[in-house]
C-alpha cells in the first residue's frame, strides 16, 4: 500500500516544483551555458547555421585547448571551462568565412581566450572573449570573414523557444534588466532612423529576432565579468552601445566611409568599443580610496 508521503511525492505537481527548485539552486553557468547550446541545437536543427561541424569541433577544441594551457602556465591551476565552451560555440556561430577556410575558427579561439589573460586591468578583462576575437577577425581580414546575419525566417515557434528560455535564464543570473534595457534601446533608435530615412519600421528593427542579436543580447552584453558594478551603470552602458550601433547603421545608410567591420556588424563593433572604456573606467572608480 503506497503512502500518502510517497504519492504526493510521485505527483506531477510535486514534480514540476522540483525541477524548479533544482533551477533555483543550480549554478548559473550550467544554465548559460544550457542557452548557447540551445541556440546551437535549434539553430542547426532548423537552418543548418554551422556550416560544417568542423568549424564547431576546431572553435571549440582551440577555445578548450587554449583555456586549458593558459590556465595552468599563468595560474597554475586548471580555469573552469564554462567561459571557453560558451565562446568556441558563439565563435562558430556568429564567424561565417568566406570560402569554407577553417583558420578564422583557430585564430579566432585564441584570440578569445588569450584576450582573458593578456589585456587585463586591476586583474579583471575589460572585453568580452567572443566580441573582441570576432571584432578583430572582422577588422582584420573583411573580404575573408563575415557574421551570421541571417534570421530565423519567419518561424515563430522558433523564436518563442530561444527568447523565452533565454528571458528565464537572464532572470535567474539576474542580468535581465541588461537584456531588456538593450532591446528596449535598439527598438527605439531603430524606429528613430526608420522616421529619419524615410524607410519601413520593420527592416530596422527585424534583425533583433536573428541569432547573432540572440547571442549578443543574452551573452555578450551581460557577460558578468566584463560588466560594471552597478545596476544602473550596466543599464546606461548598454544604451550607448545602442546608441553607438545605431550611429554606426546610420553611417552606413548614408554611405560614410566607415570600416567595412563596423558596417557588417555594428552591434558587436560598438560593444568593443564603449565596454572595455565603460569597465576600465569603473574599475579605476572603485580603486580610489572611500570607494564603497
Amino acid at each position: 500500500m503506497v503512502s500518502p508521503s510517497s504519492t504526493e511525492a510521485l505527483s506531477p505537481r510535486s514534480g514540476l516544483l522540483a525541477v524548479r527548485d533544482g533551477l533555483r539552486n543550480m549554478d548559473p553557468r550550467y544554465l548559460v551555458a544550457f542557452l548557447v547550446t540551445l541556440v546551437l541545437v535549434v539553430g542547426q536543427y532548423r537552418y543548418a547555421i554551422l556550416g560544417g561541424y568542423d568549424r564547431l569541433a576546431l572553435a571549440l577544441g582551440t577555445c578548450v585547448g587554449a583555456e586549458l594551457v593558459l590556465s595552468l602556465f599563468v595560474r597554475g591551476r586548471i580555469a573552469n571551462l564554462q567561459s571557453a565552451y560558451i565562446s568556441g560555440i558563439s565563435l562558430s556561430l556568429l564567424t561565417k568565412p568566406q570560402g569554407g577556410f577553417l583558420w578564422p575558427f583557430a585564430l579566432g579561439g585564441v584570440l578569445a581566450i588569450s584576450s582573458k589573460y593578456a589585456l587585463q586591468y586591476r586583474n579583471n578583462h575589460l572585453w568580452n572573449p567572443t566580441n573582441l576575437a570576432i571584432s578583430l577577425l572582422l577588422l582584420a581580414a573583411p573580404d575573408r570573414v563575415s557574421v551570421l546575419s541571417h534570421q530565423w525566417g519567419n518561424d515563430l515557434a522558433t523564436n518563442l523557444v530561444i527568447w523565452a528560455f533565454g528571458l528565464v535564464i537572464v532572470s535567474r543570473v539576474r542580468v535581465l534588466h541588461i537584456t531588456l534595457t538593450y532591446v528596449t534601446s535598439f527598438l527605439l533608435l531603430g524606429a528613430l532612423r526608420s522616421a529619419l530615412l524615410g524607410q519601413a519600421l520593420l527592416p530596422e528593427i527585424a534583425p533583433i529576432t536573428g541569432p547573432m542579436y540572440q547571442l549578443f543580447i543574452f551573452f555578450m552584453v551581460t557577460d558578468p565579468r566584463t560588466t560594471v558594478s552597478s545596476r544602473r551603470g550596466r543599464m546606461l552602458v548598454v544604451v550607448l552601445v545602442a546608441l553607438v550601433e545605431a550611429i554606426l547603421r546610420l553611417a552606413s545608410d548614408l554611405h560614410v566611409p566607415i570600416p567595412l567591420a563596423m558596417s557588417a556588424a555594428p552591434a558587436i563593433l560598438a560593444l568593443a568599443i564603449v565596454g572595455p572604456v565603460a569597465k576600465f573606467m569603473d574599475l579605476h572608480r572603485l580603486a580610489r580610496p572611500g570607494v564603497p
